[in-house]
Parts: C-alpha cells; sequence; structure tokens
C-alpha cells in the first residue's frame, strides 16, 4: 500500500512539475514576443477579417493592440466603405481596442493607462480626427458616443506608393522611451508618437 501511495504521489509531482514548465515556457515565449517591436498575432479562422493583435513594450509600457484586419478586395475604401466624415471603428467587426498599462503623452495631451475604443474620422481631403473612448468593448460603432472620449485629436493621413491590401497596426519602439503606433491601409497611413510617462 505504501508503495502505491508513493507512485502515486510521485506521478501527481511529476504532473504538477510538467504543467508549470510548460506555462513558464508560454510565459517566456510570450515575453519574448513583448520584447520585440510589433509582434502581429493573426488567427487561422479562415475569416475575410481575421482577428488581428500587435504589441511591444516600450519603457516598460505594455502597448496591445487589438482588431479585425479587412482587405481591400478591389474596393474603394476611403468615401466608399468607409465614409468621410462619420466616426469610424478603425477595422472590421468589433471595435478595435488599444491597452496601455502605462501612461502615455500623445502630443500635449495624456493617455492615462487603461483600455479604448479606437475610432478614426476620415476626411476626404482635411486631417483625420483620432478618437480613444472609454468604452472599449462594443460593436462597430453601434454604441459609439462623443461624450465618452477619453483624448481626440487631428492628424494629416501620409499617402503611402505602394498599397496595403490588408489592414494593419504595429506599435514601433522608436526610442528608450518613446514609440509609435501606426496604421496603414489601402494607400492611407496614420503614425501617432507617443512617450511613456
Amino acid at each position: 500500500m505504501k508503495f502505491k501511495n508513493k507512485l502515486f504521489l510521485l506521478l501527481a509531482v511529476s504532473a504538477v512539475t510538467a504543467a508549470c514548465e510548460s506555462s513558464k515556457e508560454k510565459k517566456e515565449e510570450r515575453q519574448e514576443i513583448h520584447e520585440h517591436e510589433t509582434a502581429p498575432v493573426k488567427d487561422r479562422s479562415g475569416s475575410l477579417s481575421p482577428h488581428t493583435e500587435a504589441m511591444a513594450i516600450v519603457d516598460g509600457a505594455h502597448v496591445h493592440i487589438d482588431y479585425s484586419a479587412p482587405s481591400v478586395r478591389d474596393r474603394i475604401i476611403f468615401g466608399g466603405l468607409v465614409a468621410f466624415d462619420r466616426v469610424w471603428q478603425a477595422g472590421a467587426h468589433n471595435a478595435t481596442w488599444i491597452e496601455t498599462d502605462k501612461d502615455l503623452e500623445i502630443g500635449e495631451s495624456i493617455l492615462p493607462a487603461g483600455k479604448y475604443g479606437f475610432f478614426l474620422i476620415p476626411r476626404k481631403q482635411d486631417e483625420w480626427s483620432v478618437i480613444f473612448n472609454s468604452r472599449w468593448e462594443q460593436h462597430g460603432k453601434d454604441d459609439y458616443n462623443e461624450a465618452e472620449d477619453v483624448l481626440r485629436f487631428n492628424v494629416t493621413p501620409q499617402e503611402s506608393k505602394e498599397p496595403q491590401e490588408v489592414l494593419k497596426y504595429e506599435v514601433n519602439k522608436t526610442g528608450e522611451k518613446t514609440g509609435d503606433i501606426v496604421f496603414s491601409w489601402e494607400k492611407k497611413k496614420i503614425i501617432i508618437p507617443f512617450r511613456v510617462k
């Protein structure tokens, strides 16, 4: 009986140790991904607008973007699929969200640590509006409420020479305490510089 108990205990300890080591390896692998520049992670669902993430660590701040990435597919995007002068969830399906665990200085404003819905208002010729909204979990822009905006500012989009077929976000480390959030789709690119506080 003692032998069976010892054998059972030995097997149980081995299983727990293996599970801990596997968990540790996954944690180290995820940490390694975060320590590099942008690390896109795409799903394999076969969706036309797959769930995608981009993330990086800048000066200890984990900046994470979660979105669904539609493709151009021979469509007119801005001024067609995406209307000018209207709030857009900056991706497909659910609203794109951005999370940071440290305050970020963007322009002359502070984006407090937290999780935010990310929206854009594209315009034909003028600057586009960039919006961080406190309600991060919503379908499209159905529940968007301007009163819940935490930060809103204007940017001038760049015209890309080469079209970006699949909508793409990046978080790039540009210095010890600085980075960029980059949005690219079709021939438009927006770069949002930030500094970690």
